[in-house]
């Protein structure tokens, strides 16, 4: 290519990406748009919330909080959420490592697999967990035999909360495994690494702040989750509720002020899951 012709090539280009009017205006318009659909769907409903659960004062607020079945419900959501992450963490890892490491048959149907929480409703997967573990369902008869008890009481409520955060690890690891390939862990695996050594040396270094994204991701949903969960606990209060149920028990019955001061603890750790969430997102941009 003659010079003359590469600088008119590179200026065509250089003046067909110089901003014009138009397209500052366009940036404007959609920037105004974000702006104001931020404000009617998150900064208003955040600012109602809080000053809802304030409106009656502290007192009032605190009281709401420290309630024994406002701390059950707490307890509750915290442990679920205690044992449903680090189970789904490694479910995560152990799928993703197969679905990326490994050439076999069935890898497209066990991906499926691992989106179906997100095609089914979580109300019609808690009516499936009644319909297994209830004591007229299909092994509720075996259960009661045993003295297991699953369908309204805690282990029901992980149960359901595990099928709809199931998911989240995975998905996030998934195309971190795959953009890495398998070159350093055959490297490892030539120089005399085992397989945990492998992993724990080559592989959980790479990937993460992909783990932890997804970890965050799962336990924002095992606190928030109310569909699945509402059908399998029995809304027993003090022994079953977590605070999404806590919270609609309130507001049904017309505490207001109770409903929304737990809701304001449900939000503060979705800002603290987003901020986490923020801040792994830039930690892994840097590097």
């Amino acid at each position: 290519m003659e010079p003359s012709l590469y600088k008119s090539e590179i200026s065509e280009k250089t003046a067909g990406s110089t901003p014009t009017a138009g397209s500052k205006w366009t940036r404007f318009i959609f920037i105004f748009i974000a702006i104001i659909y931020l404000l009617l769907f998150l900064f208003i409903p955040l600012i109602t919330i809080f000053s809802k659960a304030f409106e009656r004062g502290a007192e009032v607020y605190i009281a709401a909080i420290t309630d024994k079945d406002a701390l059950s419900a707490i307890r509750l959501t915290i442990i679920v959420a205690l044992l449903v992450v680090p189970l789904n963490t490694v479910f995560g890892i152990a799928a993703a490592w197969l679905i990326t490491k490994f050439r076999f048959k069935g890898k497209q149907l066990l991906l499926t697999l691992i989106e179906l929480p997100f095609a089914v409703s979580p109300v019609i997967a808690g009516l499936v967990f009644v319909l297994l573990f209830s004591p007229r369902g299909v092994l509720g008869p075996w259960l009661l035999d045993h003295g297991i008890k699953i369908i309204f009481s805690v282990p029901g409520i992980v149960i359901a909360t595990i099928f709809v955060t199931l998911p989240f690890v995975a998905r996030e690891l998934i195309p971190v495994m795959q953009s890495q390939g398998t070159g350093e862990e055959e490297a490892a695996l030539s120089l005399g690494a085992g397989g945990w050594k492998t992993f724990f040396l080559v592989t959980l270094p790479n990937i993460k702040w992909g783990l932890l994204y997804g970890m965050i991701l799962c336990n924002a949903r095992a606190i928030g989750e109310f569909g699945a969960v509402s059908v399998v606990s029995g809304h027993i209060r003090g022994t079953t509720n977590t605070m999404p149920l806590q919270i609609e028990i309130l507001y049904n019955e017309y505490q207001f002020s109770a409903s929304f001061a737990v809701a304001s603890l449900m939000s503060l750790l979705a800002l603290v899951t987003l901020v986490i969430k923020n801040w792994i997102e830039w930690r892994a941009e840097k590097r």
